[in-house]
């Protein structure tokens, strides 16, 4: 909540936009049935602040708004039309007024509508929520699938016997209790274990993220994923198909060392030495597998996480559909299982919020391999990366899904994709300017990209932003 100038100058700092807050300039006027829209939306992501008279792309300004400038007059319509209380402070910034809405969160379990439309945030547009989305509110309410319990009445030497517990201090780098029923302790508090007197049960979280052994906790055994090498680009002959067997957090480094150990690798002359560098970047397989574990949906059963690698591509599937549009996987992050998120990310497995997508990006960049896919296929989201190709061996969607993810990359770091960047992203020359102007048309009357400015007569350098921005 920003109640004053102080709060209002460390949000001003973020480097983007959160859940929780959103800026607006709004100089002149912001339209009613926005501000309700926007109320709604907030409400619905657990509450946050609206903030009018600020701009909203960095480095952040103060202009000041005189928009609604009688607040019990706004305060009582958005009553009134939302049956919802929203704190409205105005601030005094050096004589330019600022207008905040402090939205308070959705009841628990309950999406909130506006005229029929149940909205959620997608980067700076509003949008109506995917079926997952309002199902995971409804079911707020419910005990979730990772707070279920797996095993109970258990005593602390049986729990320590099917957990792995020393692995939960090596990924905190945390000393070890000197007496080891204290590390009990710490798994209880983070909702790894209940006690329950004398005995203890051991949840669905716990036993996913620290099982020795995951065919002790029955049907949790197909929750752990499937890792399938192919010999040549489809399916027709198998040359391993592994399941593995410990907990998410406990075996994730062997579970990745096991994938990067058989991949292929090319030999480069680096100075006067050979080095042996993998097909594809470590960051982004190691980053896509953890996020396929963090996203899946627990309701889906009869299918597990699934690593596929071909001759020619990688594939990573999770059951269930996104939460949100595969176009926005670069500035979004809205993580199904908040839990297991946040555990994987403190335990140093994934990286922080909104920022794994964009290090796939930019690696595949790096390595100058095809933009990789994200796609919903099956009821499954599932994450492509491809071997290296050549520009002109691309087809026209490859070029196209380059593009657009090159533009979302650079918006998400305050820069613009220019001809130049696109070209330095497919290592081409400044004589192939015009392949690339035509490229960009393309990308252009897509819908994926458009023009900053439209005002500016030369193409040249036009700089561009992605659809959403």
């Amino acid at each position: 909540m920003i109640t004053s100038f102080e709060d209002l100058k460390q949000v001003l700092e973020m480097p983007q936009e959160t859940e929780v807050i959103e800026f607006k300039e709004a100089r002149t006027d912001f339209d009613k049935t926005k501000l309700l829209n926007y109320c709604i939306a907030i409400a619905n992501e657990r509450g946050g602040s609206l903030v009018l008279g600020v701009s909203d792309k960095l480095p952040r300004q103060i202009v000041g708004t005189v928009a609604h400038p009688n607040v019990s007059k706004i305060r009582e319509k958005i009553h009134i039309v939302l049956k919802m209380v929203v704190d409205i402070v105005e601030l005094d910034c050096d004589g330019k007024r600022v207008l905040i809405f402090n939205i308070p969160s959705r009841p628990i379990g309950t999406p909130l509508e506006y005229q029929g439309r149940y909205l959620m945030r997608v980067g700076e547009q509003l949008v109506s929520m995917t079926p997952d989305r309002l199902k995971d509110i409804i079911d707020e309410g419910k005990e979730s699938f990772l707070d279920q319990i797996a095993v109970n009445g258990l005593s602390g030497s049986e729990v320590l016997e099917l957990l792995d517990t020393q692995s939960y201090f090596d990924l905190l780098d945390k000393k070890y209790p000197s007496e080891r029923i204290h590390d009990l302790d710490y798994f209880e508090k983070d909702g790894l274990l209940i006690k329950e007197g004398s005995t203890y049960s051991i949840t669905n979280l716990g036993a996913l993220l620290f099982a020795k052994d995951l065919n002790q906790f029955g049907d949790l055994i197909f929750k752990a994923p499937r890792v399938i090498f192919y010999d040549g680009p489809g399916k027709l002959k198998t040359l391993s198909d592994l399941r593995g067997q410990m907990g998410y957090a406990s075996g994730f480094s062997s579970l990745f060392k096991y994938v990067v150990d058989k991949l292929p690798s090319n030999e480069v002359l680096k100075g006067h030495l050979r080095e042996t560098v993998l097909m594809y970047p470590e960051i982004a397989i190691r980053e896509l597998m953890a996020n396929a574990l963090i996203h899946q949906d627990f309701n889906v059963n009869g299918r597990s996480l699934r690593i596929e690698v071909y001759s020619d591509r990688i594939e990573i599937s999770n059951p269930g559909e996104p939460t949100i549009s595969t176009d926005r996987f670069i500035d979004n992050d809205q993580a199904r299982n908040i839990k297991l998120a946040n555990l994987m990310r403190r335990f140093r497995i994934c990286e922080q919020k909104g920022s794994g997508i964009d290090n796939v990006v930019f690696n595949a960049e790096l390595y100058q391999l095809p933009a990789p896919e994200f796609r919903v296929k099956d009821g499954c989201t599932q994450a492509v990366l491809f071997a290296h190709k050549d520009f002109l061996e691309m087809d026209r969607e490859e070029k196209i899904r380059a593009v657009y993810q090159h533009c979302c990359l650079l918006y998400v770091m305050n820069k613009k994709m220019t001809n130049e960047t696109v070209r330095e992203r497919f290592k081409l020359t400044p004589k192939q300017t015009s392949l690339v102007s035509r490229l960009i048309q393309d990308v252009t009357k897509e819908g994926r990209i458009r023009l900053e400015d439209t005002t500016k007569e030369s193409k040249r350098y036009a700089k561009y932003v992605p659809f959403w921005a």
